[in-house]
């Protein structure tokens, strides 16, 4: 089977993802990104597939993915069961090149973890000690936010990149890429972040990306992890949230500039997503 290429957007304010997730079970199918990417179990059971490599995998389980190589995580029989109770938990970090810097990478300093990126071209496992202390940073920084979440980005990868407790988890390089799928994906990402403010649909985004309406939805969630009414309204919201940190819009004028035509969908909406409705996290974040 082809893995499919996936897509976990970024917050506006921040250069990479950082994710905690907790399911039922793992639903990521066999796919690729061109992001690496760090992936700490927390919690749940199963088999891992990295390449042309198979494993067994359980709470700790901590690995280094380079980009494009095709991976799964999938859970023991029982987590599928209806009723079972079980979590699939999981500390996820995707970042590029670009979120260090290429100034940065050049530094002299910078070159272990140059070294480390071409190491994570054929996976890498980490164990040990190494583990621990990775483990209680990846937990930390889920909680950070702008600089300190950056910098501590920095510690994980050199505390890796020092490390003797690492191995490789392939024999060789395997990349998974189909660039028709790739440049389908673009085309309409970039479609949505130049449209999403006005009142546009799924057959709209279904039109660009040439594809009938149900075959693009499966499409989108599957790369995305998102139905695309969600994707939008996440765009739309931390628009909202931006417009209201730094001009002096009224709320309904930013709901409207935002794309919504409804003040009370607006507010329903922004309230789940920041716990505050929008005067009041207009006044948090703009208190002298």
């Amino acid at each position: 089977m082809k893995p499919a290429l996936e897509y976990l957007p970024r917050e506006s304010d921040h250069s990479f993802v950082v994710k905690y997730f907790d399911y039922n079970y793992y639903p990521t199918p066999w796919h690729y990104h061109p992001e690496y990417e760090i992936v700490m179990v927390t919690e749940s059971t199963g088999k891992r597939f990295i390449g042309d490599a198979v494993s067994d995998f359980e709470p700790g389980n901590l690995a280094f993915i380079g980009p494009n190589i095709p991976h799964t995580y999938k859970n023991d029989d029982r987590y599928y069961e209806d009723g079972s109770g079980l979590r699939a938990k999981s500390i996820v970090i995707h970042f590029t090149e670009a979120s260090l810097g290429t100034d940065f990478l050049a530094l002299p300093e910078s070159r272990i973890i140059t070294r480390l990126f071409d190491q994570s071209l054929n996976g890498i496992e980490i164990l040990g000690k190494t583990r621990d202390r990775i483990a209680t940073k990846l937990h930390e920084i889920v909680e950070l936010k702008g600089m300190r979440r950056w910098l501590c980005l920095v510690d994980i990868l050199t505390g890796i990149a020092e490390s003797k407790e690492c191995e490789a988890i392939t024999n060789a390089s395997v990349i998974g890429f189909n660039e028709k799928e790739s440049r389908r994906l673009c085309n309409v990402l970039d479609w949505i972040t130049n449209n999403f403010e006005n009142n546009i649909s799924l057959s709209d985004a279904a039109r660009v990306a040439q594809m009938n309406d149900n075959a693009f939805s499966r499409f989108f969630s599957q790369r995305t992890r998102k139905t695309f009414s969600s994707f939008v309204q996440e765009l739309r919201l931390q628009k909202a949230a931006k417009l209201l940190i730094e001009n002096e819009m009224t709320v309904t004028e930013v709901c409207y500039e935002c794309g919504y035509n409804n003040i009370s969908n607006f507010n329903r909406q922004f309230l789940q997503q920041y716990q505050l409705n929008p005067l009041r996290y207009r006044k948090l974040f703009c208190r002298e």
